[in-house]
């Protein structure tokens, strides 16, 4: 949660985005195939010159390993879309996932 100054110069912290969230399609926890997906995904972007969304050590090359300290630490803005084969669909905020 990113805290935001109120009227009295104090730091507030927002109401959370999950608040309320309901997972009505497929398991609560990210998938195997779905951490593929993303920390493949994500690699490849950082392969090819993105920043990094997370503070990474000078030891540290690899995009998917990279990728990877990004998925652990949240910090990656990504939502699944999970399918129903009769066409319903819910998209899943990837921190309700990793809770």
């Amino acid at each position: 949660m990113v805290p935001t100054p109120s009227k009295s110069g104090k730091k507030t912290p927002k109401r959370p985005l999950l608040e309320g969230f309901e997972i009505k399609i497929g398991p609560p926890k990210l998938t195997r195939f779905e951490k593929a997906r993303i920390v493949g995904a994500r690699s490849l972007q950082l392969a090819m010159g993105a920043p990094p969304f997370v503070a990474i050590e000078k030891s540290l090359r690899d995009p998917i390993t990279i990728a990877s300290a990004e998925l652990d630490e949240g910090g990656l803005p990504v939502s699944i879309r999970r399918t129903l084969p009769n066409g319903v669909f819910q998209d899943i905020p990837i921190r309700a996932l990793m809770q």
